[in-house]
């Protein structure tokens, strides 16, 4: 009871300061994470963004990640069972779920549920529908199907995410009105459905993905946000993929921020510093110096996916590594990290808060090297799963060696370091 009432003063104390208490970020130390998909899942890249943003945001916490994405599959897993499919969706009741069971319980123990996952990420729906105006019979299908997934793995102790798949992208101004996304939104609803039946947590891409592509869509008839195909996007569109599935997770906003004050007596002080320490704050000449230690790297954007960052606030939402500095005198300062320019702004720029998780330099460079690693990881971790189907794994020396070590390069490269600030008036 005295803890009860503890955590209520508490909470209290809280809403009485007008702060409230982060919601827990849906990924937690020492989770086994599988996700789960199709061919948009076997391309490694929302799931790679994934697990470099929980990589370098937690660098002190243990996850493992493990790509379970089959090309063409569906949520009663196909193309690991290939069942018949026009029995399947005719049948009813009790003989539809022992199709099902039949179809799903074999592919879904081999690959996910001897990996001992503590979390699933589910993406299907894409192949489900038929790329075709909605059918009940087959909409029936996938609700039992992924039923009888979540209710598979909550009984094995896995906790279960449902993603909805992001919408086709057809070259139109209006994607919305394309019969097969009309579809796919009524695959979403029933999937919410079975997430609060069944007590998964649901995510929607589908939704904000669509209101991105029909704003941009009905500006240019041909755009192509995503970058890929009409199902597959590009880099760009998994980076938007990856933006909405983390939010819809709580993940937090904040990689760290420091906030200094400078005076016209050549004084300078610490204002505030969240997930960092800042120290050996000077100020001589105009010229502002500070060292910086953060607890965690901003999360890597893909080089490739750049075009993401101006379709969706994605570094607001996620990738707040901020530096303010109020009091400057000049017009215009550089930004120096370890004796490297970084970048030039304003001093209202600087007093308002910059920014820098993809111009931070050197620290930026640091967050793309692990991105790199993890990308160089997928197709080992594939290969590996892969064998293991086939029952190859002894065919392959050294194979489990080369993803232990790159395990350990990633751990290694996600440890920040501390860095020299110098801030400047330009050109100087």
């Amino acid at each position: 009871m005295k803890t009860t009432i503890s955590a209520a003063l508490a909470l209290a104390a809280l809403a009485a300061n007008g702060l409230a208490a982060e919601p827990e970020f849906a990924l937690h130390d020492g989770d086994r994470v599988v996700l789960l998909g199709d061919s948009i899942t076997e391309q490694k890249l929302y799931t790679t963004y994934l697990e470099a943003y929980t990589l370098t945001r937690f660098p002190k916490q243990k996850f493992a990640f493990f790509g379970r994405g089959w090309g063409g599959d569906t949520s009663w897993l196909r193309m690991r069972s290939f069942p018949d499919e026009k029995a399947l969706h005719a049948a009813e009741g009790d003989a539809q779920q022992k199709l099902i069971e039949a179809s799903v319980d074999d592919p879904l123990k081999r690959d996910v549920v001897d990996v001992k996952p503590t979390l699933v990420m589910i993406n299907f729906g894409m192949n489900d529908h038929n790329y075709e105006p909605f059918r009940e019979d087959i909409f029936k299908t996938y609700v039992r199907s992924q039923t009888h997934l979540t209710k598979s793995l909550l009984k094995n102790g896995a906790r279960v995410v449902l993603l909805t798949p992001q919408p086709i992208e057809n070259r139109s101004g209006n994607p919305a009105a394309d019969a097969r996304n009309q579809s796919l939104n009524k695959f979403a609803a029933g999937l919410k459905e079975v997430a609060a039946k069944e007590g998964a947590t649901f995510v929607n891409q589908f939704a904000p993905y669509l209101a991105i592509m029909q704003r941009e869509h009905a500006l240019d008839v041909n755009a192509s946000i995503g970058g890929g195909d009409e199902i597959h996007p590009g880099p760009a569109g998994h980076t938007l993929m990856a933006s909405i599935i983390l939010q819809q997770l709580n993940a937090p906003a904040l990689v760290s921020s420091a906030e200094l004050d400078v005076a016209a007596d050549q004084s300078a002080k610490l204002v505030n510093a969240a997930k960092c320490a800042v120290t050996n704050v000077k100020y001589q000449k105009n010229k502002l110096q500070f060292d910086r230690a953060d607890e965690c790297l901003p999360m890597p954007v893909d080089e490739r996916a750049m075009a993401a960052l101006k379709l969706a606030p994605v570094l607001d939402a996620l990738n707040r590594y901020e530096l303010k500095v109020t009091g400057l005198p000049a017009d215009r300062y550089d930004i120096m990290i370890d004796g490297e320019l970084v970048t030039t702004l304003t001093k209202q720029e600087l007093a308002k808060g910059w920014n820098l998780a993809v111009s931070a330099g050197p620290i930026s460079k640091q967050a793309r090297d692990v991105l790199a690693l993890i990308i160089k990881k997928g197709p080992v971790v594939q290969t590996l799963w892969e064998a293991g189907i086939h029952g190859r794994n002894t065919e392959i020396p050294g194979l489990q060696t080369q993803h232990d070590d790159l395990v350990a390069l990633i751990t290694a490269a996600c440890q920040p370091k501390p860095h020299h600030f110098v801030i400047k008036p330009a050109g100087e």
